[in-house]
């Protein structure tokens, strides 16, 4: 079984051009040193060479404050941490009360519903007897009672009196708890590294935490709400009213490497609900409570319904510690950013900026075109046009009839006009009659029959389009009757003095091989004679009726050809082996 087999013996690498310039290696090596200091800032500002880990935390806090008010028809009330402090509704949230609507001594009885919460009645039968709604405070007995003086409602069987206010007090009666503490403890883990901390370090003490304040110290975990709120961008005065809830956030970021280990939280805080009023439905933050008692043998409750801020604790965090596996993966995902360097100095070659002819000599090392099999180009020249035209093969009309997609000036081959040149110098010693060769020649061969397509009446009926061409765009003579054509493309003497040029030593071979290698060899000097140096990716085409006549001078021993086979300009050791 052969090595290469399916083709793993085999190893394909890309096509590089070195230019040798001073400028551009200057550039290119400032290019890399840059890339690379932006490489090793970003690795050291993010900490790309280290393995991280989320924070798992638990936290517990602790409010502290006595505030005394006045609530109306209660009196003076001295308020402590068992008052303000409602149920703590999450396990890393605190509640502070901040305003109260009190509703004192009420009895499970009858009496007329709010008209806020219930409807407006004229006679009993507006109310429906047994009804109730989310919004009421009891089931409607089906009694139509006066509420006062202008308005009677349905009468209900609930706690009454039922509560009647519902905007609360203005300002807050427990203003005071901004002056209010709370103790924030706050425990994590990192269990990649098996790594716990806590917000109170070691350092700090008893004495330390009850002297130290935020304002001086950014690590002290006792906070004033007021300072809470402050640094939430809100003003206390204004949320404790209808109360609100506001964040507060601890952020980890741990080094756990051993020369630069840090680990330090840092708080911030801001406000979670919508604060304005008229933009939400039911603002702010409240819930209700009631106290019990009995009084002369009765069951009565004094209903409270508090307003107050919730404090939210948000813990999140990563840390991070060396890891040899994670700095290969950042050096392999960024070794992608020296690209950079090559793509601006192609880019700079190109353009204007540099010079011309370099970008030029460089854009033809290092690019090669290959033109796909579906789209061929082909490239036709008219005795009777001073250019060139490039038009798509087509299957089913006549390539003498399609319609160029571009029309360009015809690029003359130097070397071979000086080679021809050369050649038609006039020998002294020759004999003059010599020269009757150069009068055109009448073609006894000439077909009678003119295809429709034909303009020069010389070239041979064809089923295939793409060899229905002609020398010629509009009527007139074919340039087979040119004496330049006997001359340069059919002259036997010629066409052997350029095939041993490209060869010197090769053989002459069989007659057969000779006219073979001579009929090709005549092709290559008509498209050098009329077309030039073909554009790229574009296919010469032989008019049909110059085909003919090299073919009637060098005829196939076999009278078989090939016919046309699109491909570039021959090589020479091609045209001198026959093989196109």
């Amino acid at each position: 079984m052969p090595c290469d087999l399916f083709g793993f013996c085999k190893y394909e690498t890309n096509k590089l051009v070195r230019i040798q310039s001073v400028r551009l290696g200057s550039l290119k090596w400032a290019l890399n040193t840059a890339i690379l200091v932006v490489i090793c800032i970003m690795m050291l500002w993010n900490r790309n060479y280290q393995q991280f880990d989320l924070v798992v935390s638990s936290v517990t806090a602790k409010v502290k404050g006595v505030a005394q008010t006045n609530l109306p028809g209660v009196g003076n009330v001295v308020w402590d941490v068992v008052d303000y402090s409602g149920p703590s509704q999450d396990k890393n949230s605190f509640f502070v009360v901040t305003n109260v609507i009190v509703t004192q001594s009420q009895r499970q009885g009858k009496c007329p519903e709010v008209p806020s919460k219930g409807r407006l009645c004229r006679i009993d039968k507006d109310c429906e007897k047994g009804h109730w709604d989310q919004q009421s405070h009891g089931i409607q007995t089906g009694s139509c009672v006066k509420f006062d003086v202008l308005k009677k409602t349905c009468e209900v069987s609930a706690w009454c009196p039922v509560e009647a206010k519902t905007k609360p007090p203005r300002p807050a009666l427990l203003a005071a708890a901004e002056n209010f503490t709370v103790l924030i403890k706050n425990n994590i883990r990192f269990p990649a590294f098996n790594y716990i901390r806590r917000n109170i370090l070691p350092e700090m003490n008893d004495a330390y935490l009850r002297s130290c304040q935020r304002t001086g110290d950014p690590l002290c975990p006792i906070f004033r709400l007021g300072d809470i709120v402050r640094e939430a961008g809100e003003k206390f005065s204004d949320i404790a009213i209808e109360g609100g809830v506001i964040g507060i956030q601890i952020k980890w970021d741990c080094n756990l490497d051993r020369l630069s280990r840090r680990c330090l939280p840092r708080y911030s805080f801001r406000r979670l609900d919508e604060k304005e009023s008229n933009k939400t439905l039911y603002p702010g933050l409240n819930f209700r409570y009631a106290k019990y008692n009995i009084v002369n043998g009765v069951e009565e409750r004094t209903l409270y319904k508090a307003f107050g801020i919730r404090f939210d604790v948000m813990v999140f965090g990563h840390a991070g510690k060396f890891s040899f596996i994670q700095l290969i993966i950042y050096i392999g995902s960024t070794l992608s950013y020296y690209a950079l360097t090559t793509v601006l100095i192609d880019w700079l070659i190109g353009t204007s900026c540099y010079s011309a002819e370099v970008g030029q000599n460089y854009s033809e090392k290092k690019v090669e075109a290959v033109q796909d099999k579906q789209k061929c180009i082909l490239c036709v020249s008219y005795v009777d046009e001073n250019n060139i035209r490039l038009v798509k093969r087509s299957q089913k009309k006549s390539l003498q009839d399609v319609k160029p997609m571009l029309v360009q000036p015809r690029e003359e081959n130097t070397g071979h006009l000086r080679a021809v040149l050369s050649l038609l110098q006039p020998d002294a010693n020759a004999d003059p009659k010599a020269e009757q060769l150069l009068a055109p020649k009448p073609d006894p061969n000439s077909s009678p029959r003119r295809p429709a397509w034909c303009k020069c009446d010389r070239c041979p009926p064809s089923s295939l389009p793409q060899e229905q061409l002609c020398c010629r765009r509009s009527d007139g003579a074919c340039i087979t009757t040119s004496p330049l054509f006997e001359r340069l493309v059919l002259c036997r003497s010629l066409l052997e003095a350029v095939l041993l040029y490209r060869d010197p030593l090769s053989p002459l071979g069989d007659r057969g091989g000779q006219t073979t290698a001579l009929r090709h060899c005549a092709y290559t000097q008509y498209i050098s004679w009329r077309i030039g140096v073909p554009p790229e990716d574009a296919h010469p085409v032989i008019p049909s009726c110059c085909v003919r006549r090299v073919r009637e001078e060098y005829p196939s021993l076999d009278g078989q050809y090939s016919g046309l086979t699109p491909a570039r300009m021959a090589s020479m050791q091609a045209c001198n082996n026959g093989e196109l």
